[in-house]
């Protein structure tokens, strides 16, 4: 075993067993306990040397497994992409996938061979392999960063990706509250705050990607990380004979604008989105941060404080006093730059986004103007101190501390002195360090969600609310009282859309009903979903996703849920729901359950009427077409939406195409792929 890991275990072991001592001991809760002495921290210096081109090597050899990395880190500045902004994530995608002599199948085959794994993106790149594998691999990592294979082909594959990826986070609010949230925070001409568009992507180019590559794909400002099995002088005469003929391209020079100013008062930020089931909330302000400042370990600590797990102060408030949310954060950013950000977060219900908003500025102005217990002041401090310890059994956190020294220009004892900083941090530092970066007087309260359910109670907070689009526009109040036309009834909505469909005549010919659909969760995780219905109350709902099952069997008046091989009856209320909406086309039977017509909403950005169809659901239908558009679901745990889309005529009846389902932040875009009519359904389906 070598020296710093006998180092490492037995500093481990001292600290944990004083922590220990620490709970048992008989403190005086009243007074804050003088700090001691912090566990004397020794790290081993990486092995450094550096190419003419300008590419700085650190080794840290380990020979515990016989295995090795290779971690790339270009130090490029922040880059404002302007009108082609998702250049850098096009370029990013398209590096990895062969080289200019082996071709991208080849490549990819090689890698898989050799059980490794390697992945380049804009500005970093990773690769691991057995030891034996090592030279190997490295060739090939250098092969495809030096001699990248960029084909317009691929290009245009990646684009029509980003794009595609774009679309399904349209209605996605934890999406539309970081796109928002960071350009209101920076400004929208800012590299942190500029964000990409369908427009931005396709006013692209492919030399616009052979340019970034040659401005910003550089050695004289990367550093590689090597980590495992490997002796330093072979890594060294590997490393320059696979990467001495990377060259420095035309590299540019840029400047980095200030962020937005800070706002004078709070405010709050609306972005609606309608049909939101719950609301993203952050406040959030700008902050000049960086890990040299003297104030940093303290500011480190009363964040922890305040928002940084489970015993936080916004945790213990949102979540375990009020039940608000599933859990409650904050994040205060450090920059090199000076330019960061202190943020919460939570996803509330719909019926609690004022009162959320409330109690969070209420725990920023708690830890601004109430000294901290010393109790949680000692325990945080613990905390920290064992999750260091704890990251030194790694030999990635020494490679990491000593690129974050270069990169951070911090003093070559900053991780050695790391916990008796954290040791020395008091009550009084921890409150000056609160004002200083949280600062409620200049807080921005961010909130995406559902305006016609939300508004009227943000209204009452009194704090001024300006309205933002999903792109950060500046814009009015919704309107959410529109005008109901005088003779507008349940009958006439109800009618318009069967109208819509294909009308009475050709729904009343169709006995049956079977639809295909499936949805990708993730890459390489398809979800997909079957559906049987007949005009004698039988319905068959089935989920399928990487060999699970689930489904919902209703039989005239029998019915039961099957999942995971375990079968449950259905209760008589869950019966009377699913005989609602177990014929092809429920509508044709609403007028007989007493549904009502409540108002006229806006669905994404459509009139559409909403109907009442049972205590908790509800449905839409479009003013202009008569189609469905969307309907909603309540419960105890909140709401769920299902928007319907992209309707096709299937023998002579139309049908939605596209079926997208919220589940709180989730959404999920079920595409349909088959529809019959008459057809593909029998009664032992329902069995």
């Amino acid at each position: 075993m070598n020296t710093y890991i006998l180092k490492t275990r037995l500093t481990a072991f001292v600290v944990l067993f004083f922590l220990a001592f620490s709970v048992s001991a008989q403190i005086d809760r009243s007074k804050q306990p003088k700090a001691g002495p912090a566990p004397k921290i020794t790290l081993e210096e990486p092995g450094e040397f550096q190419l003419k081109n300008g590419l700085k090597v650190l080794v840290v050899e380990n020979h515990k497994l016989p295995r090795v990395s290779y971690s790339l880190r270009i130090d490029n500045s922040p880059i404002y992409e302007g009108d082609i902004a998702g250049v850098t994530s096009v370029l990013g995608a398209m590096l990895g996938n062969g080289t200019t002599s082996i071709p991208k199948d080849d490549f990819n085959e090689e890698i898989d061979f050799l059980g490794a794994s390697l992945n380049l993106g804009f500005g970093s790149g990773f690769a691991s392999s057995l030891s034996k594998y090592s030279e190997r691999v490295l060739e090939l990592m250098a092969d495809a960063i030096i001699n990248p294979l960029l084909t317009e082909e691929e290009f245009e594959a990646e684009k029509k990706k980003l794009i595609e990826s774009l679309k399904n986070n349209d209605k996605n609010p934890d999406a539309i509250a970081n796109r928002v949230g960071t350009a209101l925070s920076y400004g929208k001409t800012h590299p942190y705050g500029e964000f990409t568009t369908e427009e931005t992507i396709n006013n692209i180019t492919f030399n616009n990607i052979k340019a970034y590559y040659q401005q910003y794909m550089n050695p004289s400002n990367a550093y590689l990380v090597v980590i495992g099995d490997v002796d330093f002088k072979t890594v060294e005469k590997q490393v320059k004979k696979y990467f001495k003929k990377w060259e420095n391209g035309a590299m540019v020079s840029t400047t980095i604008p200030k962020p937005a100013e800070s706002l004078p008062v709070p405010q709050i930020n609306f972005i609606d989105v309608p049909g939101a089931t719950q609301s993203n909330i952050s406040v959030t302000n700008n902050v000049s941060l960086k890990m040299n400042d003297p104030d940093y370990f303290a500011a480190l600590i009363a964040n922890e404080i305040l928002g940084g797990g489970g015993e936080g102060y916004l945790f213990l408030n949102l979540r375990e006093k009020n039940g608000y949310t599933y859990g409650s954060y904050s994040r205060l950013g450090a920059n090199r730059y000076g330019m960061s950000r202190f943020s919460t977060t939570a996803k509330v219900r719909n019926a609690v986004t004022d009162s959320a908003i409330v109690e969070t500025l209420k725990e920023i102005k708690r830890i601004n103007n109430e000294p901290v217990a010393a109790e949680v002041l000692q325990n945080v401090k613990a905390k920290y101190t064992g999750n260091f310890v704890m990251a030194l059994e790694r030999p990635q956190t020494i490679a990491n501390y000593a690129l974050n020294i270069k990169l951070n220009n911090l003093p070559a004892d900053f991780y050695t002195t790391y916990l008796q900083k954290i040791n020395d941090v008091t009550i009084e530092d921890v409150q000056m360090a609160a004002r200083k970066y949280m600062r409620p007087e200049n807080a921005r309260v961010v909130v995406v969600g559902n305006g016609s359910d939300v508004l009227e109670n943000l209204e009452k907070i009194g704090l001024p609310i300006r309205y933002y689009d999903t792109f950060a526009n500046l814009t009015e109040k919704p309107e959410y009282d529109i005008a109901m036309p005088a003779d507008i009834t349940v009958e006439k909505v109800i009618g318009a859309y069967i109208e819509a469909l294909g009308g009475a005549e050709a729904i009343n010919k169709v006995s049956s009903l079977y639809m295909a659909a499936n949805a990708e969760l993730q890459p390489g995780m398809v979800i997909n979903l079957e559906m049987k219905k007949t005009t004698k109350n039988q319905s068959l709902e089935q989920i399928s996703v990487m060999g699970q099952t689930q489904k919902q069997v209703l039989n005239g008046n029998a019915g039961y849920t099957m999942a995971q091989g375990q079968r449950m009856d259905m209760t008589e209320e869950q019966i009377k729901n699913a005989q609602l909406e177990s014929i092809p086309f429920p509508e044709v039977n609403y007028l007989d359950n007493q549904v009502t017509l409540e108002k006229i909403e806006k669905v994404d950005g459509e009139n559409a009427y909403k109907v009442q169809v049972t205590e908790t659901m509800a449905a839409y239908y479009s003013v202009d077409t008569g189609l469905k558009l969307k309907e909603v679901e309540s419960s105890p745990a909140g709401q769920s939406a299902t928007f319907y889309s992209d309707y096709k005529e299937v023998s002579g009846i139309k049908f939605p195409f596209k079926i997208s389902q919220t589940m709180g932040p989730r959404a999920i875009d079920f595409i349909v792929t088959e529809v019959k009519v008459n057809d593909g359904v029998t009664d032992a389906d329902f069995k």
